[in-house]
Parts: C-alpha cells; structure tokens; sequence
C-alpha cells in the first residue's frame, strides 16, 4: 500500500491587502496559506459489496492528503497497520461542496464498525479534552513507549528548531502554516509536514510513515511549531514515538498523559533552552 506522491507543501493564495505604517499606508500584494475542507471516507466490505462512510471533515492545507487521511484514521484506531489497506484515491467533491475527498479502501475482512468510530468523537477533538476520564480511555488505545532511547544531546536539540524552520516552505511565503517534523536522535529531519492545523500537520508525518510500514518510531522525535496539546500526546503516542517536542507550551493535561507514558515531553525550545517536563532520562544529563 502506498499513500501516493512524497506530499508537496500545500497552497498559497494571492490576495490585496493595505500596510499601514507610521508614514502612510500602501496596497500590496500578500500570499495566504489555504485552507479547505477534506472529507475522509472509509470503504468496507459489506456482503462482498464495497460500503462508503463518511467519518470526517477536516480543514487542512491541500498536500499530502492521502498522508492525513492515513494518518488520521490511525491515530483514531480504525486503521492499526497499513496492510490492513487495499488502497487510496482522492476525488473531487461534489460541485455544491468545495475541497475534496479522499478514500480509504480496507482490504476484505477487516473489521469497521462504523457506529463505534462515531462514538469515539472524543478522539477527533483539536480543542483538547479535560479530565482523568479521558486519559483512562486513551491508555486503552495507546500503548507505552519503550523505557529505552533515544539519547539525545542537548547540542543536537538546540539545532532542531532552525531545522524544522528551514524545511516549512510554505511558512516562509505566508506565516500561516503550523509544521510537525520527524527527526531521528542524531538531528536527521526524516520527515516534514505543513498544516493550517497543528493534528493535521502531525496526521501527515504519521501517514507517511504508515504508508512506508515504519510504525512504530521508535528512537524518533517528532517536534512541532507550536504547543503541545493532550491529542498531539496521544497521537505521537500511538505511533510510538517516545520523544515530543515544541516551542511551545505543553498543557497540564499533555504532561500528565506523556508521564503516564513513558514519554519524554519538551517544551518551550528555543535557542539554548528548553523546559523537559516528563521522561528526563532521554535527554543527556548535566554535567
């Protein structure tokens, strides 16, 4: 199974817009990231007949799609290994919906429950859910990451910002896009994805490496351009990546889901600094 192309960088939009600054003002032209809506469709079997279900709508930035709807549909546990799909198309939505749709056709025999995947909202959340409720639910979902590596140098964590910078090329037109990177322990960026939305930047890195057969990821960290939220846990999680960073800030809730883990959670990396709030040990000590 192959998720298609390598995932070029989504669009941009050109549109006018006014500067204005302490001596005048002026029109110029400004380039947008665009965001619009995906439909992510399951096909499953049903009595030797292939069945359509429409699972999500997601506003993302067109590129990679086939990755996020990989990607998303196994960090919500309906797809748990990519030979469990036959394969993926994307298609055009119908001409009073705008954006597309891409399908995910499961092989014969694997299991959908449709009304079981609707249940599981919680999952799908991008504001974040509170409680210990949750966590007890999602640690039925999410294994714990190995004890064990990586080792990561303070030196090679300082690089990784600037690194994950220099790959966001559609940041560097608009200033719109979140970014999620994969790196490996020496600092090697592996993989990199561009989104409106911070999960849909992360869906993507997980996509791909669905679509590659390199779950988990272990000895990997997955670094993104903003926060670090209770599904971005989850969701690095399920792919067993052990290390999450960010330039951000973690929520309480990310910290204590990550702890429970085995994870190591950084935050607030920025220059040569950063915050380790859970999983100290993979990082190299002090002298």
């Amino acid at each position: 199974m192959s998720a298609g192309g390598a995932g070029s960088p989504g669009g941009t939009q050109a549109v006018e817009a006014e500067t204005l600054t302490a001596s005048g003002r002026e029109r110029r032209r400004e380039l947008l990231a665009v965001e619009e809506p995906l439909g992510i469709r399951v096909v499953a079997e049903r009595g030797g007949r292939p069945e359509r279900f429409d699972v999500a709508v997601t506003m993302r930035t067109p590129g990679a799609d086939r990755e996020l709807a990989l990607g998303f549909l196994f960090t919500e546990g309906v797809v748990t290994a990519g030979d469990a799909v036959a394969r993926v198309r994307e298609c055009e939505a119908p001409t009073a919906q705008p954006g597309s749709v891409v399908e995910v056709y499961l092989r014969p025999g694997v299991d959908f429950d449709a009304d079981r995947f609707r249940r599981n909202v919680y999952t799908s959340s991008s504001c974040g859910i509170c409680g210990r409720a949750a966590i007890e639910q999602v640690r039925m979902l999410c294994p714990a990451v190995p004890g064990d590596g990586p080792r990561i140098a303070r030196e090679t964590l300082w690089t990784l910002p600037a690194r994950l910078r220099a790959g966001q090329a559609v940041f560097a037109d608009t200033g719109g896009l979140h970014a999620a990177g994969l790196f490996d322990a020496a600092g090697e960026l592996l993989v990199l994805r561009e989104d409106v939305g911070r999960h849909n930047a992360v869906d993507k890195v997980i996509g791909r490496l669905l679509a590659d057969d390199a779950l988990p990821a272990a000895g990997r960290l997955l670094m993104v351009s903003g926060r670090v939220s209770f599904e971005l846990v989850q969701k690095a999680a399920l792919a067993g990546i052990p290390v999450l960073a960010a330039v951000g800030a973690p929520s309480s809730l990310a910290v204590e889901l990550g702890s429970d883990l085995g994870m190591t959670i950084i935050g607030f990396l920025r220059g040569e600094r950063c915050n380790v709030y859970c999983g100290q040990g993979r990082v190299e000590a002090i002298p």
